[in-house]
């Protein structure tokens, strides 16, 4: 598992039921990394190295990505979290790795996506490093 620092505070652990009812609402299977992640804490927010990440909890990613309405601006990513300002975190699943992409909120489109790792970790450091 992934090293979070202590100025990352963590929600309670989200439950297997309601990671199968957000899968279910956005119609994707979520990344395995992610999942085990969430299992563990669902969401929170706070500095790591040099960047901020706010990740939403599972219970409210269908209902931000509605209201950011991402599938309209940018097809087939789904934002789970952002920087805390301008910028969303997500899942590009327009291929099959479905990488951890960075893209900003305002004028969000697939052409100013910014690739922040393969998996988990890559994208905590790729966070941490403020990229």
């Amino acid at each position: 598992m992934v090293e979070i620092p202590d100025t990352f505070v963590r929600n309670e652990p989200v439950t297997p039921a309601s990671l199968q009812k957000c899968e279910m609402d956005l119609q994707v299977s979520l990344r395995d990394d992610y999942r085990a992640f969430m299992l563990q804490c669902n969401g929170g927010e706070g500095v790591i190295g040099q960047g901020y990440l706010a990740l939403w909890t599972i219970e409210e990613l269908a209902d931000l990505n509605r209201d950011y309405e991402v599938e309209e601006s940018a097809p087939g990513l789904v934002v789970f979290g952002s920087d805390g300002g301008g910028e969303a975190f997500a899942f590009d699943y327009r291929d099959e790795a479905r990488n951890y992409v960075r893209v900003p909120f305002v004028g969000m489109s697939l052409e100013l996506i910014v690739s922040l790792g393969s998996n988990l970790e890559e994208f905590f450091g790729a966070v941490a490093r403020c990229i």
